[in-house]
């Protein structure tokens, strides 16, 4: 099996993104995600509009996946899915799929963890380099921080993890707050170009450990915009950078402290960065910059790797089934699903 050329086909569907993807051993041939624009209107996932999406888009995703892969389905040696955690709903649809098709085809299903997938997307091949084992990752994303010891591609640690909100949820939440449409976290980058991040000061919540909590940050922001705005009704309009600014800022500030506590706690300094929010530019320039002055090897995925899509879900696939962790199928998605 070392020698033999695996084209894996993965299938992501755990929120709002459909997503198809084939791989060649740990090269990504294609890279297929239809996103849902219809929860804009509502500021945030609608779970039973998601799965209703889905079940529209599934077809067509894995069919341009396999076209842009320039391979027959019968040349497809697995099928791997999402099978948890995320909305059960939207997961349903993925794995009902992924089922079909590995009967069809009379090919192995292999179940991959959301969470996992986020971490072990930095081996997929156009990422370039990997790190080495033992390594930190710090999963940062709408619906998720935490912070895992990973010792190798299925052995990992959770250490830390949010409280309440999550770290992406805070920046959606803080961008309705100000008017911005959703998902926040990307327009608040933007605009933070060109403000001071040090212009306004929030209170960053003091959690023991390497948890986090960002409810008590969301509520002080939104009591502030509150408040400012009752003395100037134009004062988001005349601050929209610096509000942008200053709140990413305190965000980036947060992950970046319990970071450094757990380095400090572990020891280790090969660290990767992953899920939705690692495509933040505040948070990249800074653990860049920490790369060289603590002498961290700090890793990020590709742009395109980062938010929620298949070709995270094909990397592990293709390493279970190297391992040969095959799956059941009976086995069912999951909302939860622990590391």
């Amino acid at each position: 099996m070392e020698n033999q050329n695996i084209y894996t086909l993965g299938i992501e569907s755990s929120c709002d993104d459909t997503s198809a993807s084939i791989l060649l051993n740990d090269k990504v041939l294609s890279n297929v995600t239809s996103s849902q624009d219809i929860h804009k209107i509502y500021g945030g996932v609608v779970p039973e509009l998601a799965s209703r999406e889905h079940q529209k888009l599934i077809t067509s995703v894995v069919n341009e996946a396999i076209i842009r892969a320039g391979i027959n389905k019968g040349e497809l040696n697995t099928v791997a899915f999402t099978r948890g955690p995320g909305l059960l709903g939207s997961l349903l649809v993925g794995t009902s799929f992924a089922k079909s098709l590995s009967i069809g085809l009379n090919i192995p299903l292999i179940e991959v963890n959301h969470m996992q997938a986020h971490i072990l997307s930095i081996f997929i091949k156009n990422n370039g380099k990997a790190p080495c084992f033992p390594f930190l990752a710090l999963t940062v994303s709408g619906g998720h921080t935490q912070l895992v010891i990973v010792k190798d591609y299925f052995k990992m640690e959770e250490i830390g993890s949010t409280l309440d909100d999550a770290v992406g949820e805070a920046f959606d939440k803080s961008g309705k707050t100000i008017g911005l449409e959703y998902p926040s976290g990307p327009i608040i980058d933007r605009l933070s170009k060109d403000g001071d991040p040090n212009a306004f000061t929030f209170t960053k919540p003091k959690v023991e450990g390497l948890n986090f909590s960002f409810s008590g940050l969301k509520t002080g922001f939104m009591n502030f915009i509150k408040k400012e705005s009752s003395k100037n009704k134009n004062f988001i309009k005349d601050n929209l950078n610096n509000i942008c600014a200053s709140i990413q800022n305190t965000i980036v500030e947060i992950l970046i402290d319990k970071l450094n506590d757990a380095v400090k706690t572990t020891g280790i300094k090969e660290i990767v960065i992953c899920g939705g929010v690692s495509a933040n530019s505040e948070l990249r320039k800074k653990m860049n910059d920490l790369s060289v002055s603590n002498k961290w090897n700090v890793y990020f995925p590709k742009i395109e790797y980062c938010t929620d899509n298949a070709a995270m879900i094909g990397i592990v696939g293709y390493l279970k089934y190297k391992n040969r962790e095959i799956s059941d199928l009976s086995c069912s998605s999951t909302s939860r699903y622990k590391i």
